[in-house]
């Protein structure tokens, strides 16, 4: 009599006894040496055990995978719709999980160590229009004392690219009006010298004489922007400010602290201002960091294009 048919596989078969308990052994572990969360723990455990039910499905087990039965484990579970944070993630747990069986003694070899990582792109900015700025730039009141003063901090940051926490770490002594620039002590410790424009030295010319010397009411403070009480302002403080007056100016979009740092850059590259120039300003220590620019300045271009060319 012949041999029947073999039934047809529904799907991977259930891990190996040995693989489960390498598993949960690599799970304590992690969660003694690093206290992950059970959400994170539950992740890695979710990758871990589909990985180990593919292996068995293909007749093998986590001690006896190569990196091409990694990346057949990857490449498996891939599929147009499935988030490539989902595949960086499964990576990354089978990283940790080979390295954990290397450090233990239990493989010599980490198959997984030669697999490529998933690129994740980074997220672009969301960076305003010159119209969505010049409306942002408007929107305090530039005859109140506070209202100038908010004025020329928001020009400020939108002429100079500076972040956040270098525009309310400002001292007075550091900016120049002859030359038109201010000093900025950036990450690092680093000093860098930045040009200032026509409005930004305008505004910055007024509030110095108009409203700092009444917020400090004769108190000393070598802080170039200061509070009703003669202080710094802290960068939470200053983001309320930047939320208060984007409402105020209609602008819907969701704004971060380095909104006009992002414009600032995006709108040099626009109107054909070199990279490296740009790099220097923002004091990234990359050109790389500053790439990330030119992916928008692109995107705003096809968008005009789109948008006003008749075949776009």
């Amino acid at each position: 009599m012949s041999e029947p048919f073999p039934s047809p596989r529904l799907g991977p078969e259930p891990a190996a006894a040995e693989d489960l308990w390498l598993i949960e052994g690599f799970l304590d572990a992690v969660w003694l040496e690093r206290g992950l969360s059970d959400n994170t723990l539950a992740a890695y455990r979710s990758d871990l055990t589909r990985y180990a039910d593919w292996l068995r499905g293909q007749g093998l087990g986590v001690l006896k995978a190569q990196r091409s039965d990694v990346l057949g484990f990857l490449g498996a579970g891939w599929h147009p719709g499935r988030a490539v944070r989902t595949m960086a993630r499964r990576l990354s747990s089978l990283r940790g999980f080979y390295r954990h069986l290397v450090q233990r003694g239990r493989l010599g070899e980490d198959p997984s160590a030669q697999v490529e990582g998933v690129r994740l792109g980074r997220a672009l900015p969301a960076a305003l229009s010159e119209a969505e700025v010049d409306a942002l730039l408007g929107a305090p009141d530039r005859e109140a004392v506070l209202g100038l003063r908010d004025a020329a901090m928001l020009e400020t940051l939108y002429a100079t690219g500076l972040r956040v926490s270098e525009l309310v770490g400002l001292r007075a002594s550091r900016y120049n009006p002859r030359q038109a620039t201010v000093r900025v002590t950036g990450k690092g410790g680093k000093d860098r010298l930045v040009p200032l424009g026509a409005s930004a030295l305008d505004l910055l010319d007024r509030y110095l004489r108009q409203s700092r010397p009444v917020l400090l009411a004769s108190a000393p403070s070598d802080f170039l922007f200061v509070t009703r009480r003669g202080r710094p302002l802290t960068r939470q403080a200053f983001w309320y400010l930047i939320k208060r007056y984007a409402v105020r100016a209609g602008i819907a979009k969701p704004l971060s602290p380095h909104t006009l740092r992002h414009a600032f850059a995006t709108h040099l590259l626009d109107h054909g201002a070199d990279l490296r120039v740009v790099q220097l300003l923002l004091g990234h220590r990359d050109i790389s960091t500053t790439q990330i620019y030119t992916h928008v300045a692109r995107a705003r271009l096809k968008a005009l294009h789109a948008e006003h060319h008749p075949r776009g």
